[in-house]
């Protein structure tokens, strides 16, 4: 079947959302259980178009993430995972190490603090470094103490995300791009009347109203993204948390100037702020980024910096959240504002880190668009969220390391339906 038909008119499981995270997922399923059908609805014309082809490809390895969360859990299962599926697949992985630098003293507490959370997390390799190793390492940065995890990589995600739609397909499940969906209805039977067979949930099922047809499906899980809030309210989901879309942008370090990074230096993130702050990254085309930024965007697909839907602002704007959040962490908006604006500003804070990068060396990098779910009272929701609305599954928050973790999720939520099934 080709991508560009429209969706079939029955299914037994339906996946939205083309991401890394929804191809993942899908993969997942058609594997699980032989005889059922599955097709999956991305809205828009190409796979991967957001989230998962707009960052610096970074395979985390587990080392910021609360112990016993599910970030923290599915980091590190998820990394083994990936490393283990492009392996197999052939797919380019460069384990380039990462730096986390301290600069100052007053940060060495926050950086004990990591090194007991990489720890109890079980990541792999993690070592303490003295000021004087890092230029072993990294031989442009500089600091007084530095955690160095090798386990730390870069891939394309994008190649990984069609290596997983191949996996899907061949498994017998079927893609249908150009398919916005656009209400979601709950009525009794299952497809074709039924009410037995794979993935049947009781008396329930749902109509997934498309763009182009409807699908008539006994479960669904919705791997939104940048939509997820609004397609779990399609289904009678909570109000809250709403997504709130923060931009990044990047600059990228000019060519023959690339050497000033050989994987990845990081700062010591101060967990009073909600982004981690301007870091260095080797990319798998050897470019190396700075960034990203992070401003509250007018779009959720506000990859140039001036764009502005109306319907995404106003959500924004409307949500209790966002001013709350801007109210705790106004200086920090006003600092990442600076930084959206002033390449100047984004470098000198990256120096911190190589003190021998100059405004000479960049030129304007890529960017990209953080789907953030943000509770009500002003907090950034921190962990991944699945909400279950009946006979469907729903990703409310997958921020990073989502990519990383993608395999390791979808393994969670294939779970979850087989448990409703």
């Amino acid at each position: 079947m080709d991508r560009t038909d429209p969706p079939p008119p029955e299914a037994d499981i339906v996946v939205v959302g083309g991401g890394i995270l929804g191809l993942a997922t899908a993969r997942e399923l058609v594997g699980r259980e032989a005889g059922i059908s599955i097709c999956l609805l991305e809205s828009e014309s190409r796979l991967a178009a957001h989230q998962t082809t707009h960052s610096s490809g970074v395979v985390h390895a587990g080392i910021y993430y609360e112990p016993g969360s599910l970030r923290a859990r599915l980091c590190v299962d998820g990394a083994a995972r990936m490393r283990d599926y492009c392996r197999a697949r052939g797919i380019p992985l460069s384990r380039s190490g990462k730096l986390i630098v301290a600069t100052d003293r007053s940060e060495l507490d926050r950086l004990d603090q990591l090194e007991q959370r990489g720890r109890a997390n079980g990541v792999s390799g993690l070592a303490r470094i003295a000021g004087e190793g890092i230029k072993e390492i990294e031989p442009a940065a500089s600091g007084i103490a530095a955690l160095h995890s090798p386990e730390t990589s870069v891939v394309d995600f994008g190649e990984v995300a069609l290596g997983f739609a191949s996996d899907f397909e061949s498994g017998g499940g079927t893609i249908h791009l150009a398919s916005r969906v656009s209400a979601v209805r709950t009525g009794p039977g299952g497809p074709g009347g039924g009410s037995t067979g794979p993935g049947h949930p009781g008396n329930h099922a749902l109509v997934i109203e498309t763009d182009r047809g409807a699908v008539k499906a006994r479960r669904a899980v919705f791997c939104g993204g940048l939509q997820s809030d609004r397609l779990a309210r399609m289904c009678g989901g909570s109000a809250g948390p709403r997504i709130v879309p923060f931009r990044g942008g990047y600059l990228r370090i000019k060519p023959g100037r690339e050497s000033l990074v050989r994987g990845n230096v990081y700062p010591v993130p101060d967990p009073g702020l909600p982004f981690l702050g301007a870091h260095l990254t080797r990319t798998t085309d050897g470019t190396v980024l700075i960034g990203p930024t992070a401003m509250i965007a007018g779009a959720r697909d506000a990859y140039r910096l001036g764009r502005i839907r109306r319907h995404d602002l106003a959500d924004t704007v409307a949500w209790p959240g966002t001013w709350r959040l801007l109210g705790r962490h106004w200086r920090a908006a006003g600092h990442e504002l600076r930084n959206s604006l002033s390449p100047a500003s984004l470098v000198r804070e990256a120096a911190r880190l190589v003190p021998g990068l100059t405004t000479a060396d960049v030129l304007p990098g890529p960017s990209g668009v953080r789907a953030q779910a943000v509770g009500r009272d002003g907090r950034l929701v921190e962990d991944f969220l699945l909400e279950e609305t009946g006979p469907s599954i729903h990703v409310r928050n997958a921020p990073s390391p989502a990519a990383t973790s993608s395999m390791a999720i979808a393994s969670l939520i294939a779970d979850r339906v087989q448990a409703g099934a």
